[in-house]
């Protein structure tokens, strides 16, 4: 549906901390030009932080984005996109009669299907089990299939030209970015998505998000390699 009003008259509230799940919505908005108030809410740090996100999303997870509306809109791939078939004028997303809409929200779906839900368990392992040992062989584990589900990815997308859906940056970029820079983190997705590494670098340095990364997920392969 196209907006009725100008982007830049609507107001959004996003919850969720920087970095979380809740930063390529962020980084969407931004490219959009809509309003956007913050509501920091880290949600892996403790259950006090997750109750706080209970009123507004019961699953007790960020992202949870209020519309202008006053509607509240949960997981990132949904409000990804509808935000894009909002606001056809941003160009972030093929539009449905386009030949590449189905590769487009093949990918949008994959992506939290096969990598994100995995941030569930990796976040806190002692949802699933006390054992310290059960944990670190379940980390490990997971990292090791979110770098087979990058590689898979990578191998199947079509050459960036120079985006993974062509000439424009999309939500798919926007996405990618962000959840690349998670565990196992970037050297890693370099190594396993060669393809789709000269994307993410590309979306790191775009001018355009160059402020938003600075205030809410600075990146750079020097802070990675102390994590590694």
């Amino acid at each position: 549906m196209a907006s009725s009003s100008p982007a830049s008259e609507d107001r959004y509230i996003l919850y969720g901390a920087p970095g979380s799940g809740a930063t390529p919505v962020h980084a969407a908005l931004t490219l959009i030009g809509a309003q956007v108030e913050t509501v920091d809410v880290a949600t892996w740090e403790s259950d006090a932080e997750r109750e706080r996100v209970s009123k507004v999303n019961p699953m007790r997870q960020v992202p949870a984005l209020v519309l202008p509306s006053g509607e509240v809109m949960t997981e990132s791939a949904a409000i990804l996109l509808w935000l894009g078939d909002r606001y056809p004028e941003a160009e972030l997303c093929p539009a449905p009669s386009d030949p590449l809409r189905a590769r487009y929200l093949r990918w949008m779906v994959y992506l939290p299907a096969a990598i994100y839900s995995l941030f569930w368990v990796r976040d806190e392992p002692t949802r699933l089990t006390p054992d310290p040992a059960a944990q670190a062989v379940m980390l490990e584990r997971t990292a090791e299939r979110i770098a087979q589900c990058w590689h898979l990815m990578d191998t199947q997308i079509d050459e960036p030209a120079p985006y993974l859906l062509g000439e424009k940056i999309s939500m798919l970029d926007l996405y990618v970015t962000v959840l690349s820079r998670w565990a196992p983190r970037r050297r890693r997705f370099y190594r396993v998505a060669p393809r789709m590494a000269r994307v993410v670098r590309r979306v790191d340095a775009d001018p355009r998000l160059a402020e938003f990364w600075a205030a809410r997920f600075p990146f750079s392969m020097d802070e990675e390699a102390k994590k590694d």
